[in-house]
This record gives C-alpha cells, structure tokens and sequence, in this order.
C-alpha cells in the first residue's frame, strides 16, 4: 500500500470510531507501531485534528466535512451484503478492503440514511469459508495478465499439471473458480481454487488475443447453454 493510501486510510479510520487504539489500527493497517505513530504525527503536522489519550486511544477532535452520499434503503443493503459477502468468503486483502470500504460510506452517510444502514439485519457468516492462499495471487495475476503454473488435483483426485492464462474468478456460493485459457488442452478450462496445491505466478504476461479472452468464453458458454451473463 502506498503511504498517500495508508494515510487516507488512516483517516478513514479515525472518523468511523469514537475511539481506536493504536494497536488496533496499527494491524487494520499492517504496520508497526513505530509506524503508526510516525503517520500520526505526520497527519497531525498537516492540520489533521488528531488526539490521543493514554488508556483510551486515538480520535478526531471534530468531523471533517465531506459531502454526504445518498442511497435508498434497498441500495444501502445491497452494499451491506456485498461487503460482507467479501468479508465472508474473500481473501484477506479483500475482507480489510471491504471494511475500509464500509467504514468510508458510514462515514459520510447523512444521519437518516446512518439509521436505515442500523436496521438492517442482514449477516453473512463465514460457515464453511476455508481460506484460500491462491485467491490472492490468481486475483493479481487475472489483473496483470500474468501467466501461472499450477499443480492442480481434480474431483476424482487426478494430479495435473497446468499452464494457465487467467481470465477471470467466479463465486459460486461456496466455492471460487478460475476461468483460464489453458496451454496444454489449447482452450478455456475452469479450476476449483481451493483445489490448487501449488501456484507460480510467472513474469511472463499473456497477449491479448482474439479467441482467447473472456468475452470469447462467455460467447462460447451463451452459445451452448443459452444463457445471458452479466460481463459489467
């Protein structure tokens, strides 16, 4: 995380508690404490209203001003879900994401709004939610177009070793899957994630190439199943 990005969030984080502990937001932030209070005082130099008491922890002397964002009800539990979902079932970059993303939309809800987000009681517990090394580094990998090595072992505990181009990660309730263009069948193949026994993310990036991208998957599954699928 960039510096510019760890103070903003630092930030973020003040305003969404009457009180934090420096502790606290040292491992929200995965920093040292040393580090922390080097940003504190740092922020606190440019203006921003900091105070800390011994025992208690770190607040905002006041609010800052931002403007308000305005979403109905339906919206407001829509975002809940969805971040919690990612809470739940993503890996851990995601779930502290998906936190500082909650943190930031509460702390510029108007009060009404702040209110409705309360009575919602929508919860996603992580029942059954293993958590998967490879889901970050594939999520990397989808991005950068980075090609990975696999050591794959199928549903009938096949080992298999696999060269992959990942398109693109799908959640299927309870499971993650990788929608890659495989060297070694020359097509489109899915992997289950918490399959993977071992991934090499390799400094070779893969083309862009027509009849290999994921827009041509989903044409290939519309085709043969007749299906519709969201690509936004």
């Amino acid at each position: 995380m960039r510096r510019a990005d760890r103070l903003f969030r630092l930030v973020e984080l003040l305003r969404a508690r009457r009180h934090a502990t420096g502790q606290w937001l040292a491992e929200q932030l995965q920093v040292s404490l040393r580090t922390l209070y080097r940003d504190i005082h740092d922020l606190t130099l440019s203006g921003v209203p900091i105070e800390g008491e011994a025992g208690v922890g770190y607040r905002l002397r006041y609010r800052l001003d931002v403007p308000p964002l305005l979403f109905s009800p339906e919206e407001l539990e829509a975002l809940l879900v969805g971040s919690r979902m990612v809470q739940a079932w993503g890996d851990a970059e995601l779930a502290r994401s998906a936190g500082a993303a909650l943190a930031k939309i509460h702390n510029v809800l108007p009060e009404a709004l702040k209110r409705e987000a309360q009575l919602a009681r929508l919860f996603v517990p992580p029942i059954g939610a293993d958590q998967l090394p490879w889901l970050q580094p594939l999520r990397l990998a989808v991005r950068g177009h980075k090609i990975v090595d696999i050591a794959y072992v199928r549903e009938d505990q096949t080992p298999s070793q696999r060269r992959l181009w990942p398109l693109g990660l799908f959640f299927w309730g309870r499971a993650w899957t990788l929608i890659a263009w495989c060297e070694l069948r020359e097509g489109f193949r899915h992997f289950r994630v918490d399959r993977i026994q071992h991934l090499d993310t390799l400094p070779a990036r893969f083309p862009d190439l027509p009849g290999r991208r994921l827009d041509d998957f989903f044409d290939e599954l519309e085709a043969s199943h007749g299906v519709s699928i969201a690509r936004d």
